[in-house]
């Protein structure tokens, strides 16, 4: 076996920095699940159904954001630094949600709470790419995605248990201890990584287009899912807006010293197959999330809590499936024969899921999720693990933050086409002579019908993965003229 450590750090030590990660980690994939049971209850307290959405849009959207900046500024001002940055942030801004005495405080406090949640969901990546040698980091990525599968599993019986007993709020104070917890695990274990020869220049111009860009697009998107209420006129000129803003962002990061995000990235193939396969992979992990305990409940008729429990082995198995692919690829080296199986069994799990009606039954629905799930779990582990060994040591940073970011923006923009493929089809069976029950079947079966294409698309894609064999050591790959020399990488990026 190779050495647990690509820059010999104790196994003691290692086994405490992988725990402080998990944690940190755990704080913001807890989040995701949690307030989703909450949410009811919040609107009771708080009133205003009519922005029933916008704490979610409010946190996706500065989360998306600070994945790029804060990668970038980790170069900077080291791993450690912004971590725990990051993690205080969420904890203070956990505190300052549960406090909430209208949505608009609850908004306004989500999306400052996004910026510590952006940082850690990536940051943890990162360091797992600076402390291991390529094969091993295989693994310990593994290890690190399958904490989104047990977020996804606990989070929803967490917070039903924690809104019920205690109340709403305690959803974001039970945060505190939780953080305070890896905030001490990662100060005394981590070294504080950051690159000797980065310099110390803010991409002021980078930062606020790139911020206008994603706004103005998210904004789009959530207005799009109310056509009754915004003009399509509307909308299109908040999309224009955000297309002279990428231009702009584009011209200002060829022309800055310390890009936020380096341009030089989108000359390399495994970088843009991966990017794309990432956007995919993550509509398809979400419309099984989102719509399978829709249609149990909706259609099936199922409580709840038991659609709750019916997501468990789907989520499972996307938890397991995680470790596994990251045992794989450290075992083998290798990972493009791991990606075409991944859209292979996903494609099915949605094929599958597509055949759903009033008449299927509940354990057909579970087996359709699980299948979904095994192959949803694949993802989070080879593109991280593919843009690592494709790069120098000098760009882990950036493109680990930028793999998810685009995670993210797949996310984001696809669960608003889903909305708005739903209302398409309800308001169209409404017209006709069909019971709410079935136009709802007929609605997710559609959704359904839409990621079969998305996960033939990632299939065709998938053959265009260059495939670099992992070694036991980084290769130092030349890129834009730019070498890092790995001799005073690693006597200088321990402070």
């Amino acid at each position: 076996m190779e050495n647990e450590s690509h820059y010999k750090i104790p196994k003691n030590r290692i086994i405490l920095i992988m725990a402080g990660l998990m944690v940190g980690l755990l704080v913001a994939a807890f989040d995701y699940s949690i307030m989703g049971t909450a949410m009811p209850n919040v609107i009771n307290s708080l009133q205003g159904m009519e922005y029933y959405t916008w704490p979610f849009t409010a946190y996706m959207l500065t989360s998306t954001i600070a994945i790029i900046l804060f990668g970038k500024l980790s170069d900077i001002y080291g791993r450690k630094h912004i971590l725990i940055l990051g993690i205080v942030t969420f904890v203070i801004t956990s505190v300052m949600c549960g406090f909430s005495t209208s949505m608009f405080q609850l908004i306004v406090f989500r999306g400052l709470q996004g910026i510590g949640g952006g940082i850690l969901v990536s940051l943890p990546f990162m360091v797992v790419g600076e402390i291991f040698s390529p094969r091993e980091r295989a693994r310990y990525m593994g290890i690190l995605g399958s904490v989104f599968g047990v977020a996804d599993v606990l989070g929803p019986i967490i917070g039903g248990v924690v809104t019920d007993t205690f109340g709403w709020r305690w959803v974001f104070f039970i945060n505190v201890p939780v953080g305070i917890a890896a905030v001490c695990l990662i100060y005394y274990s981590l070294p504080n990584f950051k690159l000797p020869d980065v310099k110390k220049v803010i991409d002021y111009k980078g930062i606020i287009t790139f911020t206008l860009t994603l706004s103005s697009l998210f904004l789009a998107l959530t207005l799009a899912g109310d056509l009754n209420k915004y003009s399509l006129l509307e909308i299109a000129g908040i999309c224009v807006f955000s297309g002279v803003m990428l231009i702009l962002f584009i011209s200002a990061e060829k022309r800055a010293t310390e890009p936020i995000l380096p341009l030089h990235l989108f000359k390399n193939p495994v970088y843009n197959v991966s990017s794309l396969e990432s956007f995919i992979a993550a509509a398809l992990m979400f419309c099984g999330i989102i719509y399978v305990p829709l249609f149990a409940q909706g259609v099936l008729g199922i409580s709840a809590t038991n659609s709750g429990l019916l997501m468990i082995p789907m989520l499972f198995s996307l938890t397991l499936t995680s470790v596994i692919t990251g045992e794989i690829i450290a075992r083998t080296g290798k990972y493009k024969k791991l990606v075409i199986a991944e859209f292979i069994i996903t494609g099915i799990g949605v094929v599958l899921l597509s055949s759903m009606n009033v008449n299927t039954p509940y354990y057909l629905l579970l087996a359709y999720s699980t299948v979904l799930g095994i192959g949803s779990g694949m993802a989070y582990t080879i593109f991280n693990v593919a843009v690592q060994n494709a790069f120098t040591l000098r760009d882990i940073g950036i493109v680990t933050a930028s793999i998810r970011f685009f995670r993210n923006v797949g996310t984001i923009v696809f669960v608003s086409l889903f909305g708005y493929i739903m209302n398409f089809t309800l308001a169209s069976s409404a017209a006709a002579t069909v019971s709410y029950t079935e136009a709802l079947a007929l609605s997710i079966q559609n959704i359904f019908l839409v990621a079969i294409v998305l996960a033939f698309v990632g299939l065709v894609v998938a053959f265009f993965l260059k495939e670099n064999q992992l070694g036991k050591e980084d290769k130092e790959i030349p890129l834009g003229g730019q070498e890092l020399d790995k001799e005073s990488s690693n006597n200088s990026r321990y402070n």
